[in-house]
């Protein structure tokens, strides 16, 4: 019931809505660049770097490691204006 009633809100699965929001905040971690992919993967409380991965290259479009790398161009861009362009879709 709890399912069905979420998707009609959100448009989404409770799963998915929250896999995203995980997502976003390993972009952020990643754009810091202090810990590596598998550290941000457990911080953010995703149990498998598989699909971790996986569900990042979905959103984001690059894997994370690839993320990590590019996030380094963007420096001196202020965070607030960072986290709104980079938003997963």
């Amino acid at each position: 019931h709890l399912s069905r009633r979420f998707r009609r809100a959100y448009g989404e699965s409770p799963y998915s809505y929250l896999m995203t929001r995980r997502i976003e905040r390993a972009m952020a971690l990643l754009r810091r660049g202090d810990l590596s992919v598998t550290d941000v993967c457990f911080t953010v409380g995703c149990s498998s770097l598989g699909t971790f991965s996986t569900r990042f290259t979905e959103l984001v479009g690059v894997p994370p490691s690839v993320y990590r790398r590019t996030a380094g161009d963007a420096a001196g861009v202020p965070s607030c204006l960072a986290k709104q362009v980079t938003r997963p879709v």
